[in-house]
């Protein structure tokens, strides 16, 4: 989530979400259900129908829309979540994107600028924040922060969303917030590629051919099948869902993946650079 860094974000009222996890609770009881009983039959856990009705969840399309035919809501839950047209941290221009990844089956990110938002740790994460400009305030630090870390529960909440990660050899060796928080993000990544949904591949800083250098490709797969792609500038963000150009992208990811070193490959490279330090 690297442009999700802006002064222009605006944090999502926290009333807001309360709200409507007060209307969510309040069809819940009246439909007869607790949160252990709905979870199953809206294909959600308990802890996660908790986390809306109390307001510390943003509710994906399809949980609302599940809720909908389940409690028998006439419509009311879908206004409701209609008027949460905010998200707290997220750049404007990035909300969209971060909705379809709730409810990805596949999602695949190349990124030569920065470590994907995904991937970053506090440390490395608030160096980003620390360092934009127009400078941030300590809240809008914070609430970039705290969006951060949420959207990096996708990583272990959906463990069935495949996960694939190219990056840039030379991410690792910027140095970005110095000695220790390289050491600390290596460690990070080296953590995360340890699990089965996620597959992390380097790409060398020597390399004759390259299938990325028009940029940063993100590409996501919907429980439907459908794919849309998403292309990011420093002030912008544009969701692509025109096939022809979903292809495109397609075609430049899947050669990278075979320029790139093997995962297996880049777990050592990683594994040095650490044992280097």
């Amino acid at each position: 989530m690297s442009s999700s860094t802006t002064s222009s974000n605006e944090p999502e009222p926290t009333d807001g979400l309360k709200a409507f996890g007060a209307v969510l609770k309040s069809f819940r009881k009246r439909a007869g259900y607790t949160q252990e009983s709905l979870a199953p039959e809206i294909g959600y856990s308990a802890h996660f129908i908790a986390s809306v009705e109390q307001g510390r969840r943003f509710p994906p399309p399809r949980f609302v829309d599940q809720c909908e035919m389940a409690l028998d809501a006439f419509g009311t839950l879908r206004m409701a979540a209609n008027q949460l047209s905010r998200q707290r941290g997220l750049a404007s221009w990035f909300r969209q994107w971060a909705r379809l990844e709730r409810e990805a089956a596949a999602l695949s990110t190349y990124e030569c600028r920065l470590i994907p938002g995904l991937l970053q740790t506090e440390a490395y994460a608030r160096t980003l924040f620390v360092n934009q400009l127009p400078p941030l305030g300590d809240e809008q630090i914070e609430a970039q922060l705290e969006a951060r870390v949420e959207r990096q529960l996708l990583l272990t909440e959906r463990p069935n969303t495949a996960y694939s990660f190219i990056l840039e050899e030379h991410l690792f060796l910027r140095g970005m917030g110095g000695h220790e928080v390289t050491m600390e993000l290596i460690d990070h990544v080296l953590g995360l590629a340890e699990r089965r949904n996620i597959e992390v591949q380097i790409m060398p800083v020597v390399r004759k051919s390259h299938a990325g250098l028009h940029g940063p490709i993100r590409l996501l797969e919907t429980a439907e099948h459908k794919w849309f792609g998403y292309l990011e500038g420093q002030e912008s963000g544009q969701l692509v869902s025109a096939p022809k150009v979903v292809s495109t992208l397609q075609m430049r990811y899947a050669r990278m993946r075979a320029q790139a070193l093997t995962f297996e490959d880049s777990v050592s490279l990683l594994e040095r650079m650490r044992g280097a330090a």
